[in-house]
């Protein structure tokens, strides 16, 4: 998109949205911890429908962070063409996560961590909050999602 161009409708960015949320495979998962140390790193992911899904080491300052603040900060796309989605975490073991989730997930990845010799955690992201701009010119109307709720004129 150029700046000379007219911003996108609601409804097409949060079409484009969802078809981005299915096409892709990474997103950038930012956390901080107690003392506001940030944290940020790649990792798969699987978009649901409602959630998007992940996997990592319980170990990691991630899982932790995730475990601790119950919320993270998800981008996709680089500085021009960028998603931005606040949501509230909850971590589940490998032997109580969703069957779907599980399954989905090893569907769009091609890995299991529920297989892996190390253990994982699985973590279910619910957007609170979406943000998508495709350009200085998009910044009037980025949020998508508001408290949970898709913004009006994106719903549908």
């Amino acid at each position: 998109m150029k700046i000379g161009e007219p911003p996108r409708s609601p409804r097409q960015r949060k079409r484009e949205l969802l078809a981005r949320l299915d096409r892709e495979t990474d997103v950038w998962v930012a956390t901080a911890d107690a003392d506001g140390v940030p944290c940020l790193v790649p990792l798969w992911f699987l978009w649901d429908g409602e959630a998007l899904w992940l996997a990592t080491r319980p170990t990691t300052p991630t899982a932790r962070n995730l475990r601790d603040a119950g919320r993270a900060r998800l981008a996709l796309g680089d500085t021009q063409d960028v998603v931005l989605v606040d949501g509230d975490a909850e971590l589940f073991d490998a032997d109580e996560v969703p069957e779907a989730a599980a399954e989905g997930f090893l569907a769009r990845t091609g890995w299991d961590p529920r297989a892996d010799p190390l253990p994982y955690v699985y973590v279910r992201v619910r957007p609170r909050s979406v943000q998508a701009r495709n350009g200085e010119h998009e910044m009037r109307g980025r949020f998508l999602m508001r408290d949970g709720a898709w913004v009006e004129g994106a719903e549908g």
